[in-house]
Formats: C-alpha cells, sequence, structure tokens
C-alpha cells in the first residue's frame, strides 16, 4: 500500500478545472480526478489553518481538541492530564498515528508545524521534513526534498507520503519567469465594476481598500519580490488591480499543479504510479469578493470553508462525483474503515484490549467503494481566528451565525442561498426567519452534543472571546480608525466604537 498525499495550502475548490473552473490552473490535478472521486461539498471543519489540520489529523472538531485560534490558549491542544499514559495518544490516534501502527511508514514534507508552533502535528510522523520558511517557499523549495525521498524510498512498499505546497497562500508570489498564462483569460464576471465599487465602502480587514489585513500598504514580504512578479496588491482601486489579485493567485494554484506534475513523472518512472493511492486536499479556501474580502480565509463562510477532496483509489469508483456533505476530518475513520485497522494502540493489544478513539468523524469509505451516498445532514463550521463565527451548511443554505465580527461590521445573522448565489451577494436571513430557525436547531443539537463529549465543559469559542477577540484582530482597532478618518469610510468608526468599546477603554 502507497499513498500520496498532496496538501496545498488555501485551495479553493472552484478555482481548480474539475470543479468546474474557466481557466487552465490544474492540468495534473484534473487528470487525477477523471481516474478517482470527486467530492463536491468537502469542508474543513474548523478554519483556518492551524485548527484545520489539527481537525484533519486528530479526526475531531476544535471544540473538542480545544484548537479553535492561532494564538493564546485556543492554539494549543488539550493536554490528557492524569489519564495520560507513558505515551501521548496523540501517537496512536491520529492519522499518521494510525497509519504508522497499521505498518505504513509516514512521512511529512511540510513547514507547517513550525510555522504555527504546533508541535503536536508530528504526532505519529515517522518523518519529518521542514523545509524551513514558514509557509514563504514557493514549490521549488519543496519539491526537491520530496523528489529526495522518492528517489531513495519510492519502490519500498507501505508508505503514506504527505506533501504540502504553500504558493496560493498570500502573499501571491508567482516567479517572473512562469509569465502570466491567464493574461487573456477573463476574471469571474460576477464581480462587475458596481460590484467592486460597493466593495471599496465596506470595512474590516483584507476589505478592497485594504487587502493587506487593516493596512493599505504592501506588506513587507511583498517588498522584497522580485520585479514583475504578479503579488497581491495592497488595495484594490480599480479593475486592473482585482484583475492582479485573481491571476496572482490563480498562478500560485498552477505552479503547485506543475509540480504535482514533476512528483507524478518521478513516481511513474519508479514504476509506483498506477497502483499509488492519491488524495488531493486543502486545509481551507479563499475569498475574492465574498462577504467584501479579498485575498484572505478570515471567515465561516463558504469559500473559506469550503475545500477540494479528490481521492483516486486504483480498484475502487472512477470518474465519479459525490455531493455529500463531508467534513476534512472524515478522512481517518474512512482510511480505517477501507484498510481494515484495529485503531487499538500496540500496547492495549498486547494486553488483549480493544480500544475504540473519540474521533468524531464519519467513514464515507461506501463513496469510494461503490458510489453509495453517504453524506450527513448537516454540517457545523466554525472560525475563530479573525473572527468567532459558526456556520450550519445543509441542503442548499449556508446560515452563519457571528459572536465576534472581526471588525467587519456583519450582522449577528446571515443566510446564503449558496446555489442561487454561490458569491454570498445577498443575506436572506430576514426575509427567511424560518430556515434560520432551521439552521440554529442544528447548531444547538451539534453544540449540546459536543459539550456533552468531553470532560473540558469549556467551549474553545469562548475562550478566544474572554482573551481579547480573535487573535489576528486583537489590538488593531484603534489603529484602523486611524486609517479609516478622512476617507469615503469614516462613517464605520463611529459604529465600530459602539461595537467595541473595550478597545477604546
Amino acid at each position: 500500500m502507497r499513498i500520496l498525499y498532496l496538501d496545498i495550502d488555501t485551495l479553493r475548490a472552484d478555482h481548480l478545472g474539475c470543479y468546474g473552473y474557466h481557466r487552465n490552473t490544474s492540468p495534473n490535478i484534473d487528470r487525477v480526478a477523471k481516474e478517482g472521486v470527486i467530492f463536491s461539498n468537502y469542508y474543513c471543519s474548523d478554519a483556518p489553518c492551524l485548527p484545520s489540520r489539527t481537525a484533519l489529523t486528530t479526526g475531531r472538531f476544535g471544540i473538542h481538541t480545544g484548537v479553535v485560534g492561532h494564538g493564546g490558549t485556543a492554539a494549543d491542544i488539550r493536554i490528557e492530564g492524569q489519564k495520560r499514559g507513558f505515551k501521548s495518544q496523540l501517537e496512536f490516534e491520529t492519522l499518521p498515528g494510525v497509519l504508522s501502527s497499521y505498518g505504513l511508514k509516514t512521512v511529512s514534507v511540510s513547514p507547517f508545524a513550525a510555522r504555527h508552533g504546533s508541535w503536536s502535528f508530528y504526532a505519529g510522523w515517522d518523518e519529518m521534513h521542514n523545509t524551513g520558511m514558514g509557509g514563504m517557499e514557493g514549490a521549488d523549495d519543496i519539491t526537491p526534498t520530496a523528489l529526495k525521498w522518492i528517489e531513495n524510498n519510492a519502490q519500498e512498499d507501505n508508505w503514506f507520503l504527505h506533501v504540502n505546497y504553500w504558493d496560493p497562500h498570500t502573499p501571491y508570489r508567482a516567479p517572473v519567469e512562469m509569465g502570466n498564462p491567464f493574461a487573456d483569460d477573463p476574471i469571474p464576471d460576477w464581480i462587475t465594476p458596481e460590484v467592486l465599487k460597493k466593495h471599496q465602502g465596506q470595512v474590516g480587514a483584507h476589505k478592497a481598500m485594504n487587502v493587506s489585513m487593516f493596512s493599505d500598504q504592501v506588506e513587507p514580504f511583498g517588498q522584497m519580490l522580485p520585479e514583475g512578479t504578479i503579488t497581491t496588491p495592497p488595495k484594490i482601486e480599480d479593475m486592473h488591480d482585482l484583475r492582479q489579485i485573481f491571476d496572482g493567485y490563480d498562478l500560485g494554484i498552477r505552479r503547485a499543479d506543475d509540480h504535482f506534475g514533476i512528483l507524478l513523472e518521478a513516481l511513474e518512472k519508479k514504476g509506483v504510479l498506477d497502483d499509488l493511492v492519491i488524495i488531493i486536499s486543502s486545509d481551507h479556501g479563499e475569498n475574492f469578493g465574498e462577504l467584501g474580502i479579498y485575498a484572505e480565509h478570515g471567515s465561516a463562510d463558504q469559500p473559506t470553508t469550503h475545500i477540494p477532496m479528490i481521492i483516486r483509489w486504483p480498484g475502487m469508483k472512477s470518474g465519479h462525483v459525490d455531493d455529500g456533505l463531508h467534513y476534512n476530518l472524515d478522512l481517518l475513520p474512512t482510511l480505517v474503515e477501507i484498510l481494515n485497522i484495529d485503531p487499538t494502540p500496540p500496547m492495549q493489544k498486547r494486553m488483549g484490549r480493544k480500544i475504540e478513539p473519540n474521533w468524531d468523524g464519519q467513514s464515507y469509505a461506501n463513496a469510494l467503494h461503490n458510489g453509495e451516498s453517504c453524506g450527513q445532514e448537516y454540517l457545523v463550521l466554525s472560525q475563530c481566528c479573525h473572527v468567532c463565527q459558526r456556520s450550519v451548511r445543509f441542503d442548499h443554505w449556508l446560515y452563519m451565525r457571528t459572536y465576534h465580527d472581526g471588525y467587519h461590521l456583519f450582522p449577528d445573522e446571515m443566510l446564503f442561498d449558496i446555489e442561487k448565489d454561490p458569491y454570498e451577494q445577498h443575506n436572506l436571513a430576514e426575509s427567511h426567519p424560518e430556515v434560520c430557525l432551521k439552521a440554529l436547531a442544528f447548531l444547538n443539537e451539534w453544540h449540546d452534543e459536543m459539550m456533552l463529549t468531553m470532560e473540558s465543559q469549556v467551549d474553545p469559542l469562548w475562550t478566544v472571546m474572554k482573551e481579547g477577540g480573535p487573535f489576528h484582530v486583537r489590538g488593531q482597532l484603534k489603529k484602523y480608525c486611524e486609517l479609516l478618518e478622512g476617507t469615503p469610510r469614516e462613517w464605520a468608526i463611529a459604529e465600530l466604537k459602539k461595537r467595541h468599546p473595550q478597545e477604546f477603554a
């Protein structure tokens, strides 16, 4: 058994050809997708980076692991406490740990753990290769390490190789030598000059007139890039700037896809490609005008939480699209079922015990075996790094509940029909109160179950709130209001002070 897990950071599903994108961003991914199963409604339970990958590897929601933030208490996984044995359960219950116990050599090529100080991410891996640039590396900084491992190990049996590319993550920085293959391709036609003008009047982090978080200046890393690089403009003043953002992001995807092609070629030369299981996914997506946000993954909305999942498993279903609702944390129980793994830790096995880990995920193995629909009735999606929100995804709806607006002046409730309005331009909460009530019932049902199934009766969302709000906006409001003074957005200062008086105390 050989498995390659391609993990492309910030990869928005609908910017891939196999998900219907009009630009040729992903020829190699698309080729693999034709041979496997495309999951069209796949979501990260907890956004963005650190909460998402913690949920993926543990198979548990952030409300259970405690990891929902990028700083403060909610950025560290909860300790096991008095029940901890000689070794932490993380070694055996995580995705890499379970596969390692099963007999696969688990290998990660990624700077993720170092970028976020998330050392629990290393639990269960047999080999960890940190490429050393904290996520600022391009694909050509990652690929040599992956190729070296493939050259030395690919023909061995039983391995799981995780390769993590960061090119679509802000700041966009495709190398000059790539040129721009999308120069003649239009951007999505829903963003008209009129829509952009509306967005230019909005406030909050990563809005049209301050794309660089709460700043309208080029961020330091962007200033270091070679001349001619298509990168992230600090503000979107016209349609040319808007195109630059789309082009920069799509070039990041294409660059990662090109390097994925290099890996496939190397694996083919080693004679292992035909029987190789390939999994392609991401930690979260990216906004390009939804909620007025650009070049960031700062809410619990559709573009941020909706991620690709493509699985090519030789001998299983191919050329199939699964429309069921699934979480990223469902992958762990899915692999356990397909591989028929007994997840009981080795010591307990020797003592004749059988232990079932407390995973929150639900297997979708039958979708791969025979195309059976096995999605969930609804999903609850969380974000506590840029805002504090929980969303409910069900039927064709996305309901969003805001607890801290991250200075965006979001209403408490938002409701979007994502089939008719995939770009979230029309909040239907007031006109469809019955749908909001249904969503709230789902949210309460989920929350009750979560609180009843954990030893610590503290919801980490409220820990974030009590520690000063989402990590990426703490202490930013006074300075941001200074930026707004004397601009057409000055009107928002009074409302921001009204909503967040503690920032001015």
